[in-house]
């Protein structure tokens, strides 16, 4: 084999390794995804991207709080949504003049958000499903319009937000 042949295959090989290796990664462990609309201001604004990690929660489940990625419940668009897990399976939880109540017990809810004066429920979380909300609840389509998520639709947390570059940092 002459060295351009040699050469060519070389660079021909780690190629196809190199896509493979993100092909595995990106259906496995993570995968970026940005925001598309202003649900989950002031947290995440429209067009950051973000890094999900698709393989923690096949270790653990779902937490009050984690900022998740998922495909949209139903029949409805084949769209990914991202919201806060804010009710938890088995939960009852209802909303009175914007402030949450699980089981009858109001919840402290520590992060950024644009609160509203709404009401909804109040409402049993079926088992292996969540009720997930947006930050900016005053503009934010989520569980209390389309429903529960399904267990099976998460994709996982959003962990890291990598754009733009100067709000590069953890989301909490």
């Amino acid at each position: 084999m002459s060295n351009f042949k040699r050469w060519l295959w070389d660079w021909v090989e780690t190629i196809v390794v190199a896509l493979l290796l993100a092909l595995i990664i990106r259906a496995l462990v993570v995968q970026v995804f940005w925001i598309p609309s202003a649900s989950m201001e002031p947290t995440l604004n429209i067009q950051d991207r973000i890094i999900v990690n698709k393989f923690i929660y096949r270790f653990k489940e779902p937490e009050r709080f984690d900022v998740i990625v998922f495909r949209y419940p139903g029949s409805g668009p084949k769209k990914d949504f991202i919201k806060r897990v804010i009710g938890l399976p088995g939960e009852k939880l209802e909303i009175k003049n914007g402030r949450v109540f699980i089981n009858g017990v109001p919840l402290t809810e520590n992060h950024s958000m644009n609160s509203d004066f709404s009401y909804f429920g109040p409402v049993k979380i079926p088992a292996k499903a969540y009720l997930c909300l947006g930050d900016n609840r005053p503009r934010s389509a989520d569980s209390r319009v389309w429903g529960f998520v399904p267990r099976k639709n998460i994709y996982g947390p959003a962990f890291l937000k990598i754009w733009p570059i100067w709000e590069v940092g953890i989301i909490r």
